[in-house]
């Protein structure tokens, strides 16, 4: 009997330690940076040349991703820290992202409806492959129409990747649907607001070190804005 005892408590500990060494190998994890030459958002200038590290952890399916922006010529200019809670499967995403934008005297844990420096985001979105479609919301904190409503600013995006001339390329355009609360650049209708092409492009430095460089053409219609960005992805 002590035995057998023996034998069943050697094979729930190398099950156990099976299915713990199963789920480690399951998460996944994401370190990285961009640094880039101005900042760019959805069409709208955010920043100067900024550095933008991310921070990432997943499991089945489901993250959780930190995010952050500093401008590089200004370390008291524009900062941001973003938080996002996503999940996905098979071409289905969706997620909530709390933004934080520091103005120099903003507080992080002030979360007051109309007084805090947070934007909370609520997104969906499906990939079908050939073509990507994503819907984004704000649904509370600083979101507020000049008469003092709630905007529930949104933005939608399709975006198409493809390969040519040996670059990996992708085609985004993106509208803002109705009356925003000025985080669009003050749309009060439907209103064309990025209209973007991306090249991306892994530079070989070492055998085992290789670089990610992209640039990007980005024209706003509603704001009669153009940009172009280049940068690189730091990746360790």
């Amino acid at each position: 009997m002590k035995n057998l005892k023996r034998l069943s408590l050697a094979a729930f500990m190398m099950m156990a330690g099976a299915t713990a060494m199963t789920a480690q190998e399951e998460v996944e994890t994401t370190i990285c940076a961009d640094v880039v030459n101005q900042y760019i958002w959805r069409g709208t200038k955010c920043g100067e040349a900024s550095f933008q590290p991310t921070l990432g952890i997943g499991y089945k399916g489901l993250s959780l991703t930190a995010w952050g922006s500093t401008e590089i010529s200004n370390f008291g200019g524009s900062k941001e820290f973003d938080l996002t809670l996503a999940y996905s499967t098979g071409g289905l995403n969706i997620g909530v992202t709390d933004y934080w934008f520091d103005g120099g005297d903003t507080k992080y844990f002030k979360y007051g409806a109309h007084s805090t420096a947070h934007i909370f985001e609520a997104n969906i979105g499906y990939d079908f492959g050939p073509l990507a479609i994503q819907w984004f919301t704000n649904f509370a904190g600083s979101d507020y129409k000049g008469n003092g409503d709630r905007a529930y600013s949104s933005y939608v995006e399709l975006s198409a990747p493809f390969k040519l001339g040996g670059l990996d390329w992708n085609a985004a355009v993106g509208a803002v649907p109705f009356e925003d609360a000025g985080l669009y650049g003050a749309c009060d209708k439907f209103a064309i607001t990025n209209v973007t092409l991306k090249a991306t492009k892994d530079v070989k430095i070492t055998d085992s070190f290789s670089l990610p460089v992209f640039a990007q053409v980005t024209g706003n219609p509603h704001d009669q804005k153009a940009y172009f960005v280049c940068g690189f992805t730091l990746i360790p």
